[in-house]
Formats: structure tokens, sequence, C-alpha cells
């Protein structure tokens, strides 16, 4: 039983590092070694899991039914041992977070550093990006975001009530004015994220949606922040990552009335919410870094 969960933990350590080659240099085994043992797993079930080169790999449709169910047999044996840590008081154990970039780098991280000095046995690992992270692929125990989230496999946790805002400074409105209506974006500077390749710059309003001008643009929602800061353009953001900025009058909201965010399927309102994996066991660092997060927001 050992052996074929130790091949299980080796399967999924190979289809989290893309390759073989790369999956053998973390764990100190050679290319020869790897290719043996999932010719060894192959031969076992007789049947093809992985299609395979010197530098990559792809799943089989029997490699990817294998996949789903090794990750759910770690699962449970990740659960049952941290079941016999119930009786102890000191959290330990792993603690991977990922959380959009400007959120995490305001609020995410100075909560984890709090968190870790009451529970120093707490080993964190923050992920921060403004793109989408697959959590059971990537073994990430919490991911926080913002949006009305379509319906999946994962649990879902309100954190508090949010909403989208277009912000800019008093210095850029004074040179350029400020917007009365959607339509008037298209003379104005616009900040835009950019996502996997591609600009975010069709912008929802209640009634319609505008293409707008991209006058800068990045992947960080921290920079974009900062750039309407210091007067650049106007920036579409969430209202949690600019709280600190209205009430010290480093920005102002434009257009509150009209605005809905970056997609056909946000509302006025949008979640700022944890999701973490469908699992019946959570470990007790987990749950318990959530609660204490939600009391620091």
């Amino acid at each position: 039983m050992m052996a074929k969960i130790d091949d299980m933990q080796l399967f999924v350590h190979v289809v989290r590092s893309g390759g073989l080659a790369a999956a053998g240099r973390k764990i100190g085994l050679s290319p020869a070694s790897m290719t043996a043992r999932i010719n060894q797993l192959e031969n076992h079930y007789q049947t093809r899991l992985l299609i395979r080169n010197t530098r990559s790999i792809k799943l089989t449709e029997a490699g990817e039914h294998f996949f789903q169910g090794c990750l759910r047999v770690i699962a449970e044996i990740d659960a049952a041992e941290q079941s016999i840590q119930l009786s102890k008081s000191t959290l330990s154990g792993s603690l991977k977070i990922t959380a959009p970039s400007d959120f995490g780098k305001q609020f995410v991280a100075p909560a984890i550093a709090k968190f870790v000095a009451l529970n120093p046995q707490v080993k964190p690992h923050l992920h921060l990006t403004d793109g989408l992270v697959n959590l059971v692929e990537e073994g990430i125990d919490i991911a926080i975001r913002f949006g009305n989230l379509p319906d999946s496999n994962l649990i879902s946790r309100m954190i508090k009530a949010n909403k989208r805002v277009l912000c800019a400074s008093a210095e850029y409105l004074k040179i350029h004015g400020q917007p009365l209506q959607p339509s008037d974006l298209l003379n104005h500077r616009c900040l835009v994220m950019e996502r996997l390749g591609q600009s975010m710059h069709d912008w929802h309003f209640k009634d319609e949606v505008i293409r707008v001008p991209v006058a800068m643009s990045s992947s960080d929602g921290a920079v974009i922040r900062q750039w309407a800061i210091n007067g650049a353009g106007i920036a579409l953001k969430s209202m949690v990552d600019i709280n600190d900025d209205l009430t010290k009058g480093n920005l102002v909201t434009l257009l509150d009335d009209y605005i809905l965010g970056f997609s056909n399927k946000d509302k006025q309102q949008i979640g700022l919410q944890f999701l973490y994996p469908s699992r019946q066991f959570q470990p007790r660092q987990v749950a318990a870094f959530m609660d204490f997060f939600q009391q620091q927001i």
C-alpha cells in the first residue's frame, strides 16, 4: 500500500512539475530513474498515463482520471495526518495562499506576518498574481479573489462586500476634466489591467460597454493603483484596494452610479472571497488563518 502511495505522490509531482526531468531535479532522481518509475506505473495499470518527451508531458484521458484520483487519495492522507494533530494546541504545517497583487501586498502579506508571529510553526507561502491559479494542481490551500465567481467544485466563503470603482487623482482631473458619463472615457487616459497577455480594456457599465483607450497597461494591480495616484490617468479598481487612498485624498471615485466592472458577469456589488478545494477536512492552520484574516480585514 505504501508503495502505491509513493507512486501516486511521484505521479502528481511529475504532473505539477511539467516534466520528468524537472520533477527528478526537485526530488534528486535522474531522468532515467524517473522514466523507469513511470514505465513501471503504466505497466502495472496496463495503460498509457502520459504522452511525454524529454522536455514536456501531456496527460492522456486515463492519466487525467488517475491524476484526479491521486489528488483525492493524497488529500485524504493529509487529512488523516492532520487529524492526529487536532489534540495539540499549537498550529503547525504549510499554508499556501494566492491573492491579487495589490490586495495581497496591502493586506494579505501583513496579516500573514502577524499570524506567523503568533504561530511560528506555520510555514506560509504567498503567491501574488492577478491571473487565475488552479488551486488543486498547484497545491494551494486558499485563494483570495474578487468577483462574482462561476460555479465550480471549489468552496467559497465571503470575506466582505466590495465593488468596482473608477478612480483618479485630483491632479489628473484638474488637468483633464472629470468624465460625466461613460462615453467621456473615450477622451481620457485610461490605465488598463492586462491578464494573460490580454488587455482588459472593455469596461462594463449598467447600460453599455466602453472599449476604453489604453494610455498605460500593466499585469500588476498595484502598479495601476500607483499610476492613478501619480496622476497618470483613470483606473478601474476594487474599492477595498483604494479605501485608504480615498481617506487620504490620494484618489477620488468617478461615475459611481454607472460602473459594473471588467465582465458582463459583474454586478454593482462583488464579493471579496476565500476559495478553497472542496475537502471534507481542512487543516487547522488553514481554517485558523481564514478566521484571523477576516478579523484583520
